[in-house]
């Protein structure tokens, strides 16, 4: 499946333009990493991507398909979309949640049966929570219900999905668990992502391409190694940085550390 957006503009009704001439693709087995500093936009890019914001102008395909022109069971059986995980909102219990990921596959006032089950459970094992159910999604950690919440997404079954800040506010060791999911999934399973993140290490680490939304509005879209690049993070982020690589284990890691605020750019 390739999924792209041609010429995505986006700006609130005071006029103030948020998103300009936004160009990108995936295609299938790919990572896409978004990055961008807070307040750039990330979030309502995804959200005009998935159609819950209207572009000002511009468009989201699908296989060449406008996603206006596709129904709504159409849409959500190719895509699962994993949002901010915020503790307060969810009385489900874990169970529960991750069902919730097969109503895009259900007709209206139909129940989830047998089949729609076992898929769940099969993603409750799939991403390591079987140990989780029957517990509160209020109950439980941060990291824990982000991974509750990708395995909601993937019980859509989709081939694509779409992750707002998945490791943020986790600790080391979650977002670890986190990013090798992700890799895994498009490793083992050939599920496309695409991943809002704040922190260019971890877009390093699994991206084959890269969008960077800029604070004038502009952006820049490309693979990931011409695009994450110690001149761009500096144009995005107001800092100056430095891109390292090292070795452990015969194993290449690279880092990227914050040297200082930029001169104005």
């Amino acid at each position: 499946m390739n999924f792209s957006v041609k010429d995505g503009c986006f700006g609130y009704s005071n006029g103030k333009q948020i998103l300009n001439n936004i160009n990108f693709s995936v295609d299938e087995k790919e990572i896409l990493s978004i990055l961008g500093s807070n307040g750039v936009g990330k979030t309502t890019l995804l959200k005009c991507t998935l159609g819950l914001l209207n572009w000002k102008s511009g468009e989201t395909l699908i296989d060449g398909k406008n996603i206006k022109n596709m129904s709504h069971r159409e849409l959500w059986s190719s895509i699962g979309y994993v949002p901010q995980a915020k503790l307060s909102a969810f009385a489900y219990t874990v169970d529960e949640m991750v069902l919730l990921g097969r109503n895009s596959h259900l007709k209206m006032l139909e129940q989830p049966g047998k089949k729609d089950r076992e898929i769940a459970q099969k993603c409750i094992e799939r991403i390591g929570i079987d140990y989780l159910k029957g517990k509160l999604c209020s109950k439980i950690s941060g990291g824990e219900l982000q991974m509750v919440l990708i395995a909601r997404a993937l019980a859509a079954q989709p081939k694509l999905l779409i992750l707002d800040e998945p490791e943020s506010n986790l600790d080391f060791k979650n977002q670890l668990i986190v990013l090798d999911t992700i890799k895994s999934l498009r490793d083992e399973e050939g599920i496309s992502c695409i991943v809002n993140t704040h922190y260019p290490d971890h877009a390093i680490s699994i991206s084959d391409k890269s969008l960077i939304l800029n604070r004038d509005g502009s952006s820049m879209f490309g693979y990931a190694d011409s695009i994450i690049v110690e001149d761009s993070l500096g144009k995005a982020f107001g800092v100056d940085v430095k891109i390292e690589d090292f070795y452990h284990l015969d194993k290449k890691y690279t880092s990227v550390f914050p040297i200082s605020l930029a001169c104005a750019r």
